[in-house]
């Protein structure tokens, strides 16, 4: 029983560190901010691909959080990233790797695509 316990402290411990480790790194928008400066960015769905094609973010590219890590050479590193997915799981998930392969300027749309109220495309 004291196992269980040590190791659910463990758990939010390292929960916890991660979340605010995050926050130096990627900066959380909401649809206003996100809508602001996307144009000027790179705007990445990490969603997989038929999550895409049943809708998107207007001008949005598909770069699924499972291929990011091979798909690296299609982002540039002098310019923002703006990233969303269906929550903000993936999207956070894909911002870390990001932020280990050197990018600076790293976005998150807060509550990703399901929040979202702006003009989108279908396929």
């Amino acid at each position: 029983m004291a196992f269980l316990i040590i190791l659910v402290v463990v758990l939010l411990a390292f929960g916890l560190f991660r979340f605010y480790r995050q926050r130096t790194f990627l900066k959380v928008l909401t649809e206003e901010q996100f809508v602001e400066g996307y144009r000027k960015a790179q705007l990445i769905d990490v969603r997989e691909p038929q999550e895409f094609d049943g809708g998107h973010i207007l001008g949005a590219r598909n770069i699924p959080v499972t291929q990011m890590r091979q798909r690296l050479v299609e982002l540039r590193k002098d310019k923002p990233v703006y990233l969303y997915c269906q929550g903000s799981t993936r999207s956070a998930r894909a911002a870390h790797l990001l932020h280990k392969k050197g990018f600076q300027e790293i976005y998150q749309l807060k509550g990703g695509f399901k929040k979202w109220t702006g003009k989108i495309k279908r396929k």
